[in-house]
């Protein structure tokens, strides 16, 4: 099959090619989820150091568990509980150790900021997203993980809720109380 084929699968077609042994297809499956899982993690992670590993890690288990997958469809559910456990894993193990948030870190993943112009606008687009990204970080563990699959993981509150082993209502009140903690924290930036 020639590449320019694959771009124009599905990514439910690429799962049933790469469940199949198709390493062109899982290579386009890691192609297109490469950036979401980075910047999940990088959400999630404390530590920036080790994101890239992390990602790293996510999608080789990605790639050995793909013929696991029953269902296609829930691709998106699937790979998130993967990061989840990554997530989890990578905490236990730091657990007993200090980390900490350089107040020098000017690499700030920016959310949206292709339509600025001026530096002026890039500027301060940066500062937001640096702030947005220091609140996030501030929030408690579960609030923090609820949140993230929400706003940036696109999950249903069912999905967190599976991923997370607990109750839709107690998703439903992770993310509420993550909001308002954002609002909070962020309304000085409006």
């Amino acid at each position: 099959m020639l590449k320019a084929t694959y771009k124009k699968k599905s990514i439910t077609e690429l799962i049933e090619l790469a469940q199949e042994d198709d390493y062109k297809a899982l290579e386009e499956i890691i192609k297109s989820v490469q950036k979401t899982v980075y910047t999940t993690l990088e959400y999630l992670m404390p530590n920036k150091s080790n994101i890239s590993d992390l990602t790293q890690t996510v999608l080789i288990k990605m790639s050995k568990n793909i013929k696991t997958l029953k269902s296609p469809q829930k691709f998106n559910i699937w790979l998130n509980k993967i990061i989840t456990n990554v997530y989890f894993d990578e905490m236990r193990r730091l657990k007993n150790k200090c980390f900490y948030i350089s107040i020098e870190d000017n690499e700030c993943k920016e959310l949206k900021d292709e339509k600025s112009n001026t530096p002026a606008e890039k500027c301060i687009a940066q500062e937001i997203n640096k702030i947005v990204k220091e609140s996030i970080l501030s929030l408690p563990e579960h609030f923090k993980i609820a949140i993230i699959l929400r706003e940036f993981g696109g999950l249903s509150y069912q999905e967190i809720a599976d991923i997370t082993n607990t109750e839709i209502g107690t998703v439903k009140s992770r993310i509420a109380r993550a909001r308002s903690r954002l609002q909070n924290d962020l309304k000085h930036c409006i």
